[in-house]
């Protein structure tokens, strides 16, 4: 039998409900969702009460992305219901991921990328999914670590983006892809099947979608595998180690992303969006 993380000597059978380390009774907390350990206990009771630092739960994280891919949008000039990647905008030409950018040392690309969009459709899409995505993780994860799955996931799908083409990519979905890989692990460690329900529908149909003629299937399915991974170095972080183990893991693997990145820019030479 498993023994209390905070007191070795003490046999147990319940685990934290939020990171699945065994507790003694001296170290439950009830709360509406089970069992939580001291640590969880204590920003659950910051992350809902204490409204000066977004207590109410609201997702400002998901906001503030959704915000910036409209302003850049907008900027961009390019308004037309399907299209490119912006023209000769300044916007687009130096922010677009391209691999032979890549080579010439523009790293910020492997970012900025995710916040550009090539049409109406494109943006509309992509921002429908990411407040859904993100109403929903934002809230259980926390402002600070949605940000950081947020940007594992998007640095992901850059790396796959330039596994499958060192062309013009843009767009949002490597992220949302990841955000959706993300609930997908979280789903299968509380038992429910994530085929049964909108989570698995969403994928399912985006995977199809992705195999259509000029659309990054590398980025979605890079975000997609990175959004997984950083469920997994979230929950094993917490298990194993001190709190800010699960985010130095997606640090890890942001850095991966990024050596990943380089190592495949300019391998191939198509034009896609995300």
């Amino acid at each position: 039998m498993a023994t209390c993380y905070r007191h070795p000597a003490r046999e147990t059978g319940v685990r934290c409900s939020n990171c699945d380390r065994p507790i003694c009774p001296d170290c439950m907390t009830p709360t509406a969702v089970g069992m939580r350990c001291p640590e969880c206990a204590k920003d659950r009771t910051k992350v809902h009460t204490m409204g000066s630092i977004g207590g109410s739960g609201e997702p400002r994280v998901t906001q503030a992305l959704i915000a910036i891919c409209v302003i850049l949008f907008v900027a961009g000039g390019n308004f037309g219901v399907t299209g490119g990647t912006g023209g000769s905008s300044w916007i687009y030409q130096n922010g677009v991921l391209y691999g032979f950018g890549i080579q010439d040392h523009e790293y910020w690309r492997l970012i900025t990328g995710g916040f550009l969009h090539s049409g109406l459709l494109h943006i509309g899409f992509n921002m429908l999914l990411l407040w859904f995505l993100g109403s929903e993780l934002e809230p259980r994860l926390g402002s600070g670590r949605f940000g950081l799955v947020y940007v594992t996931a998007l640095l992901g799908g850059s790396f796959g983006a330039l596994v499958q083409t060192q062309g013009a990519t843009v767009g949002a979905s490597g992220a949302v892809f990841g955000l959706m890989g993300f609930l997908v692990v979280e789903m299968r460690r509380q038992g429910l099947n994530p085929f049964q329900s909108q989570i698995g529908f969403l994928i399912v149909i985006n995977l199809v979608l992705s195999l259509r003629p000029g659309v990054s299937w590398g980025g979605h399915i890079g975000g997609l595998v990175f959004g997984a991974l950083a469920a997994v170095a979230l929950h094993e972080g917490s298990r194993r180690g001190p709190r800010w183990l699960g985010p130095a893991l997606l640090g890890a693997l942001c850095v991966a992303a990024v050596i990943g990145a380089v190592v495949m820019a300019g391998q191939s030479s198509v034009t896609s969006f995300e």
